[in-house]
C-alpha cells in the first residue's frame, strides 16, 4: 500500500480509477478461481491468484490501495447467464458508492430487453468477453443492443484480443467490422488487445471512441510471454487520453502495486500516469448520455 501511495504522491495523482475489476456471485467466482487454479486451457500457464478474500475484504483492499472507483465486471460464458448476472451486479453496486455499476451482454434471445433494463437502471460500464463467451461481436442477435449502447455512449470493456489463448472469434478484424457498423460505440479494449497490440492501438488511433486499458500489460508476468515492445510503448506514450488503468483484480498473479509500478518503470511522464490512472477514466465515465 505504501508503494502505491508513494507513486501517487510522486506524480500528484489524487486517486486511482480502476476500470477492470471483477466482482461476481460466489458460485461463479468459485468456478473462475478453480479454472485459474487448474491453469485452464484459455490461460495456457500457471496463474496463482493473489487476492481471495470475500467481497467486503476486497473492497477494503482496493480502497487501501488508493482506488476511489472501480468496476465490478461480470461476463457470461453461456446462454441464459447474463440477465441474472446483471441483476446481481445491479444489487452489488448498491453496497458501496465506489463501485461503478456494471453489466454484460451475450447473444441471448432476450439480450435487447436486459440491455435496455441495465441502461435504464444506471449502468456505467459494460463488459463483453469474446474469448470466454466464444461468440462473434457481430452476431446478429446483438444488433439492437449495440444500437442502444452506441446511443447511450456507455463504455464497453471488450476482451477481444487473442491472449492469453486465442478463441474462434478473437482478434482485431471482427472488432473492426463491429466499428464499421457502429462507429460511435465507446469501446475500451481490454489488455490493449494482447497479443494483437499493434492492431488494436491502430483502432484506437482511428476511432475517437475507442480506448485501451492497461490490464496486465507491461507487468513482469505478461512481459515474459507477450511483451508490449518499444514501438508500441512509444505509440501509447502519446495517447494518455485514450488509455485507462485496469488491474484485473482480484484474479491477478502479482501484488496490485506491480501493475502501477510496471507503468511507472517504463518512464511515462507524470501527466501520462495522472491521465491514465485518474483523469481519463473519470472523464469517460462522466460522459454517459442520460
Amino acid at each position: 500500500m505504501e508503494r502505491i501511495k508513494e507513486i501517487l504522491d510522486r506524480h500528484q495523482i489524487p486517486s486511482i480509477v480502476d476500470i477492470h475489476v471483477h466482482f461476481m456471485p460466489e458460485s461463479v467466482l468459485a468456478k473462475v478461481r478453480k479454472y485459474f487454479d487448474e491453469a485452464g486451457p484459455l490461460l495456457g500457464r500457471s496463474w496463482p491468484i493473489m487476492y481471495r478474500g470475500d467481497d467486503q475484504m476486497r473492497i477494503k483492499q482496493l480502497k487501501d490501495f488508493g482506488v476511489s472507483r472501480f468496476s465490478a465486471l461480470n461476463y457470461a460464458h453461456k446462454a441464459g447467464m447474463a440477465s441474472w448476472l446483471n441483476e446481481w451486479s445491479r444489487d452489488f453496486a448498491k453496497v458501496d458508492s465506489a463501485i461503478i455499476p456494471s453489466a454484460t451482454i451475450y447473444p441471448d434471445e432476450d439480450v435487447f430487453e436486459y440491455t435496455k433494463v441495465a441502461i435504464e437502471s444506471g449502468t456505467e460500464v459494460f463488459k463483453v468477453h469474446i474469448q470466454v463467451g466464444d461468440f462473434s461481436p457481430v452476431d446478429p442477435r446483438l444488433k439492437q443492443s449495440w444500437h442502444l449502447l452506441e446511443d447511450a455512449q456507455i463504455p464497453i470493456v471488450i476482451h477481444a484480443g487473442s491472449g492469453p489463448a486465442p478463441g474462434r472469434f478473437t482478434g482485431a478484424e471482427l472488432v473492426r467490422q463491429l466499428l464499421s457498423m457502429y462507429p460511435h460505440l465507446k469501446l475500451i479494449i481490454a489488455h490493449m488487445g494482447m497479443p494483437e497490440y499493434r492492431e488494436f492501438i491502430e483502432l484506437a488511433e482511428s476511432y475517437p471512441n475507442v480506448y485501451l486499458d492497461t490490464t496486465m500489460v507491461l507487468t513482469p508476468f505478461t512481459e515474459e510471454t507477450t511483451p508490449l515492445g518499444r514501438a508500441n510503448i512509444e505509440k501509447i506514450a502519446a495517447m494518455s487520453e485514450k488509455i485507462l488503468f485496469g488491474s484485473d483484480f482480484p484474479n491477478i498473479p502479482h501484488d496490485y502495486a506491480v501493475a502501477i509500478e510496471s507503468l511507472e518503470s517504463v518512464g511515462f511522464s507524470s501527466e501520462w500516469l495522472r491521465n491514465v490512472l485518474y483523469e481519463t477514466p473519470t472523464r469517460l465515465l462522466s460522459e454517459r448520455q442520460r
